[in-house]
């Protein structure tokens, strides 16, 4: 409505954010524990003199750079240029309600890319003592990154007090603040650790030193399953109303739920009986699966925070298809094509689809052709339901969906969607307007799957019983 809207086939346009953030995550997680591994492990190894663990060390650290700087920058940046084209008006609402959070957060990214080059680029021209600072330098700025980071996307899951007051402190310590930066936190311990144990297995010969990696990498990762643990449970208890009812009546979302924990606990018994009782279990082979499956674990971490959003992006304040919740009624009054500046700009370069009821000939002469009001459906679909929906293939394809449905029931989805499911916006327009949606969507359902019994005669069952 307050921005064009930008469509993605099949995909859709939250599921390209999805794909963006989540690779990035995986990545960003690294960034914060093997920030704090290297400024452990290298302080103890100048302590302990261990020059091989230092060599090692120093190996490391241009791995970590490597990764994390150079990938973690790359796709950092694909997630602001997919947010902003895919839900500016959520973006904006981020970046207006925390400019004072988004200004530290530069300042201390700004701080960790400097430190990380100067720990790795001026290692054994500093001083131990020096060189030591840097690199916990680093790894409490990273960590004061992700806070701010995840107090914000914390913030969208339930804003909390800040729907009432709009107070900066009361949006950043919102009742999703603490589990999700204890979640991510244990996140970056138990990634980091996997990611030392894949590059070790892979650049440190059979030996006691690549032994003596995987005991010190344990302990961190063990933690890291814990914190994680906890996160997880805290998320659960402060779920919003309709988050946890999301959460409890989409199957696949219950399936996620359960796997998270069973991957986090697999991950947890393959680090203690692994590594920690038994570091020569370090090999490429363990190292692959035990990443393998803390990956899956994050993966469908992130995807079950964002997914429990809906029927919003940023819960009672921006509807997922970027609608302000007060916006709905004045939008059923002037009609949904003609409450928005981008949608009646969009009409105005298609004048083959009616502008609609208010204002126009449509109002007191007959209805327009099938063809033309299916136009203006697709224009309502396009901007109310294609955020979280593809047409007949792709990600939730309402053409699959509606296989079997009655032009009533497609009717009723398209003038109460939040009745049919409550994790649906509601229909922001008038009744002409839903009725136009509903003779497009009518256009797109696909047929009922053959073999499948829908209420006529079932004639291979009338031959059994003769």
């Amino acid at each position: 409505m307050h921005y064009p809207f930008w469509y993605v086939p099949f995909l859709t346009s939250p599921m390209l954010i999805a794909i963006i953030a989540i690779l990035h995550v995986l990545v960003s997680h690294y960034a914060v524990g093997g920030g704090f591994f290297l400024a452990v492990e290298t302080q103890h190894a100048y302590r302990t003199r261990n020059e091989a663990y230092l060599q090692y060390l120093r190996q490391h650290a241009w791995f970590f750079v490597l990764i994390t700087v150079v990938y973690g920058a790359i796709t950092g940046v694909g997630i602001w240029w997919t947010i902003g084209l895919a839900s500016p008006l959520a973006t904006e609402t981020l970046i207006h309600t925390f400019v004072f959070g988004w200004a530290m957060e530069y300042v201390v990214f700004v701080l960790e890319i400097a430190s990380a080059y100067i720990f790795l680029y001026y290692w054994g021209r500093l001083d131990q003592r020096t060189h030591v600072a840097i690199g916990w330098i680093y790894a409490i700025s990273a960590w004061i990154s992700l806070v701010i980071i995840t107090c914000i996307t914390a913030f969208m899951l339930n804003p909390g007090a800040w729907v009432r007051n709009h107070a900066f402190w009361s949006g950043m310590l919102n009742p999703q603040a603490v589990p999700q930066i204890l979640a991510r936190t244990g996140g970056s311990f138990l990634l980091a650790s996997l990611y030392v144990y894949l590059h070790a297995s892979f650049k440190v010969p059979i030996s006691d030193l690549r032994s003596y990696i995987g005991a010190r990498s344990a302990r961190p990762a063990l933690l890291g399953a814990v914190l994680v643990t906890l996160g997880g449970i805290g998320w659960l208890v402060m779920l919003p109303d309709s988050s946890r009812a999301a959460l409890m009546t989409a199957s696949v979302l219950n399936v996620l739920t359960v796997l998270i924990f069973a991957m986090t606990v697999a991950v947890f018994a393959m680090l203690y009986l692994g590594p920690y009782r038994n570091p020569g279990w370090v090999s490429p082979g363990f190292a692959i699966l035990v990443l393998g499956a803390g990956m899956a674990a994050t993966t469908t971490g992130e995807y079950l925070r964002e997914a429990v959003r809906k029927p919003y992006i940023i819960y009672n304040v921006v509807f997922s298809n970027q609608i302000l919740p007060a916006e709905v009624p004045h939008l059923r009054t002037v009609g949904y094509l003609n409450g928005g500046v981008w949608t009646r700009a969009y009409l105005a370069i298609r004048p083959e689809i009616p502008r609609g009821p208010v204002g126009s000939a449509l109002a007191t002469s007959m209805p327009a052709p099938a063809n033309d009001r299916e136009a203006r459906g697709a224009a309502v679909f396009q901007y109310h339901c294609a955020s979280c929906h593809a047409t007949t293939i792709g990600y939730s394809p309402v053409g699959q969906l509606l296989r079997g449905w009655t032009p009533r029931m497609i009717r009723d989805v398209a003038s109460q969607p939040e009745k049919v499911h409550f994790f649906m916006p509601p229909f922001a327009g008038t009744p002409e307007d839903s009725e136009d949606l509903a003779l497009y969507l009518m256009r797109m359902r696909l047929p009922h799957p053959k073999g499948m019994y829908y209420g006529g005669p079932d004639l291979r069952s009338a031959r059994l019983l003769r």
